[in-house]
Order: C-alpha cells, then structure tokens, then sequence
C-alpha cells in the first residue's frame, strides 16, 4: 500500500466513523465552492457514503468566474444534489455599506475596529505583537491614522457567503458544515489542527482533507479520473479559484495578468469592483505592479 493509499484508506474511514456517530447523511452538507479541493471532497464523500444524499451548497456570490459558475451549473445537471444560492446584496452595495478588503482578514478586521472606534487594547496588539508574523507590516501601519481614508472591512465575505448559508442551514436543519480546507495551504488555515470542530459541545463543522498535502490531491483527481474546473487547466492554470479579483490573494498580480490575456471582460470587471484597494496597492507598491495590463 503506497502512501496516498494509506491515507485514502484513512480519510474514508474517518468520515464513516463520523457519519455512525452524527448522522452525515441528514445533518450535513458540503460547502462546494466548485474548486479544486471541494470538488475532491464530493467524490470522497461519495466513496465513502454510496448514495449518500448529501446536499452540496454553492453560493453564487456574482463574483465568482463565469467558467466556475458554468462548471457548477453543468455538474448540477447531473447531480441533484448541488443547490446554487445566492446573497441578496450585491458585492457593490456591500463594499458601500461596510468598507474594502484589504491585505487579509484579519488586517482587515483590526483595521475596521480602528476607523469605528480608534487605537484601543484590541488594535494596539495587533499593531505592537512581537512576532512579526501576525502582527501589523510596518509598511501598512500609516493606514492606522486619520489620513488613510478608504473605508476598510472583513464583512464581504461575511455578507457573500457566511451570513448566506447559515440562512440556508437554519432552513434547512444542516447542522455540521463540510469543506474541502486543508492546513497546507497556509493563513489562517495553518493553525487548525483537528478535523472537527466543536461548538457548545456540538460538532458543527468537519474538515476530511485537512491533514492531506497537494500531491494527495493531484494523485486522487488522477487515479479517480475527476474533472475539474477549466480554470485548473492551460491556458488559466489556476492554483485557486474563489472570489475573482479578491484582494486577499496572495497571487493577485498573476491571477489578473492571466485575466487580462484570457478573461479581459472579467479583468476589466475586477478593476470596478476592486479599483480603490487596487490603487492603493500600486501606489504603495504592494501585491501589485504599479502599472496596468
């Protein structure tokens, strides 16, 4: 038995022992953003829970790429088990309403509590931590004063996705939440270290693939034949998908040249949506050329 075997053999096993104990079958869903690993996580879920009825949730956030959406909408023509929902708000009024992404989601949030309420006990350890890893870059701290004007928040992904499948949950009595995330691809995804997580003494969220590296996934999606996305395929060659243009990837400079060569319309699209973060990148010459394509 190689090794990707063995922790096939694993993962199936530790999502039939979840299943015996809560119940997958009528208490679960699978958050499928149609990506790469959550893709994976559905064709697992289906090897070890035959004919399960399972509803995979995809929450069309009107941001996501025109492929992506094609590709969810084609897969739910064949499996009735996907269900596409959508925000009521759209990513404009949002960002009008509560303020930009900005760096990451928790830069964002502690800057969000600086421009409602100033330098408090919250912030100041955020801007003063001593490891340099969580803490503020010294190049972004000038955003922390009166002069940086562009109202800054972590609540799009709140308002797109969040607060949107827990409406769906609490209609649907979907109690536990499945995704595809995995530790190994970094962030805040790093620090979680247990597949299942507990709240009030009650599982709400379970994470198979979360202990599984890239190379398990490349070698599953091979031997188990699965399509993916077009964007994972030349000429795109995605890593990622998600929210087109999110100012929280770390490959944005990539994603929009890729844009810009193949997608212009959806490139062009990015540039409305997110110009305001955008010229700040490129002016402080952050994450972004300070030059257009």
């Amino acid at each position: 038995m190689t090794e990707n075997e063995f922790l096939l053999a694993d993962r199936i096993q530790k999502i039939k022992s979840m299943n015996e104990l809560y119940d997958l079958e009528n208490n679960a869903y699978i958050s499928f953003s149609g990506g790469k690993d959550s893709t994976v996580l559905s064709h697992l879920i289906d090897e070890a829970l035959p004919n399960n009825h399972i509803p995979r949730v995809f929450i069309n956030t009107g941001i996501e790429y025109k492929l992506l959406v094609a590709f969810v909408e084609r897969e739910r023509e064949r499996d009735c088990r996907i269900q596409i929902i959508a925000p009521k708000q759209n990513i404009k009024q949002i960002l009008e309403q509560y303020g930009y992404p900005f760096k990451s989601k928790e830069h964002s949030h502690y800057l969000m509590i600086f421009q409602h309420s100033g330098i408090g006990k919250t912030v100041g350890k955020y801007l003063n931590r001593p490891d340099t890893k969580f803490k503020c870059p010294k190049r972004l701290r000038y955003q922390f004063t009166e002069e940086f004007k562009i109202k800054i928040s972590d609540r799009c992904c709140f308002k797109l996705k969040k607060d949107v499948i827990k409406n769906w949950q609490r209609e649907n009595d979907k109690k536990i939440t499945m995704t595809g995330m995995r530790n190994a691809e970094g962030g805040l995804r790093s620090s979680h270290h247990n597949c299942v997580i507990l709240k009030d003494e009650k599982v709400i969220k379970f994470h198979p693939l979360l202990p599984v590296e890239e190379s398990f996934i490349d070698w599953y999606i091979a031997e188990r034949k699965i399509q993916l996305c077009e964007l994972y395929y030349p000429p795109f060659n995605f890593k990622r998908t998600g929210c087109k243009g999110c100012p929280y990837s770390l490959d944005l400079q990539d994603q929009l040249y890729t844009m810009a060569c193949y997608l212009p319309e959806e490139r062009k699209q990015c540039e409305i949506i997110w110009g305001k973060v955008y010229d700040e990148y490129r002016r402080i010459g952050y994450r972004l050329e300070n030059t257009l394509f």
